[in-house]
């Protein structure tokens, strides 16, 4: 079996198991605080898995409201929806009629790569900059591993795992200068798209000798390597959560998390119009891992919420 499937295999039976807590207290520090940790400011960095866009919708599955009709970015929130809900934030995009949470800014864009989080923070510096009593969260490179994988096979393999690695790392830098700057951060892997309906509809179509899932997986692993040896392995300051993990552990019991389908999209249009009126045949994004054939469903979301969540209100921040 390959290494790092294999790696992969453990850490999802031990989550599976239902020693989340292992997962969740992986990066440094301990589990407990002096005081809980209440932040003044919260701003979102990375790609569009993190993005509630300014008219509401989100790449996933976008709820509709049984009362109104109407679309309801309040319902099937997305992790950084969780996060801000539980640290007493708002996105003005996305917040109930009368809200008086502290709004968070969001920088996330749509496409982007692990660099340009660099550029998110300048724009942040720009406006304002950062509280020392801030939290920051940071979630990209999902758009670099598949960039880099379409690079294959014109860049031998070792070529594009030593890129993958140091955009990580690059991406960890930043993670360094966010704290540097004043907030705690809130990191969070990539997801596994090793798993995802894009890498196993790769798998069935280039028919080689190579094995284009495993591929996909291991340009994960490499970036998020990156990432992870790079950061300040320090609890006080930043919090990690292994959404790769958290992935491979749905794949492998999703009855475990109530999820029904990991394999295919649930989605019958592009993202982020998709909507729970727009899925495939008894598609349900509530128990589907995957919205379309590389961005996380509800039932991908609600899990990565979980651990983040988590990570945030025990770290000793």
């Amino acid at each position: 079996m390959n290494p790092l499937r294999r790696m992969a295999q453990l850490a999802r039976l031990a989550l599976a198991a239902g020693i989340a807590g292992v997962v969740v207290a992986a990066c440094g520090g301990g589990t407990s605080q002096v005081e809980p940790f209440e932040p003044d400011q919260m701003v979102v960095f990375g790609d569009e898995t993190s993005l509630v866009r300014e008219d509401g919708l989100r790449y996933t599955v976008n709820p509709h409201n049984v009362t109104t009709g109407a679309i309801d970015c309040l319902l099937q929130p997305i992790w950084t929806q969780t996060v801000a809900a539980e640290m007493g934030f708002i996105f003005t995009s996305c917040s109930p009629a009368g809200a008086t949470g502290t709004p968070a800014q969001m920088r996330a864009a749509a496409g982007a790569a692990a660099d340009d989080v660099k550029t998110q923070i300048d724009q942040q510096l720009a406006a304002g900059g950062f509280s020392r009593k801030g939290l920051a969260t940071v979630l990209a490179g999902g758009n670099d591993v598949l960039a880099l994988y379409a690079q294959y096979p014109g860049r031998s393999e070792v070529d594009l795992l030593a890129e993958a690695h140091a955009r990580g790392e690059r991406l960890g830098l930043q993670v360094n200068r966010l704290v540097e700057l004043g907030p705690r951060v809130l990191v969070s892997t990539v997801p596994d798209l090793g798993y995802s309906p894009f890498a196993r509809a790769q798998q069935a179509q280039e028919g080689d000798s190579i094995e284009r899932a495993v591929l996909i997986s291991n340009l994960v692993a490499a970036f998020n390597g990156g990432v992870r040896t790079t950061i300040l392995n320090d609890g006080r300051y930043i919090g990690l959560v292994l959404a790769d993990e958290a992935v491979q552990a749905i794949v492998r019991v999703p009855a475990a998390f109530g999820v029904k389908d990991v394999s295919t999209a649930a989605c019958a249009i592009a993202l982020p119009a998709c909507t729970d009126k727009t899925l495939v045949e008894s598609a349900d994004s509530a128990s589907w891992l995957w919205a379309d054939d590389r961005h996380l469903a509800y039932g991908g979301q609600l899990q990565l919420g979980y651990l983040a969540r988590a990570r945030v209100t025990g770290n000793p921040f």
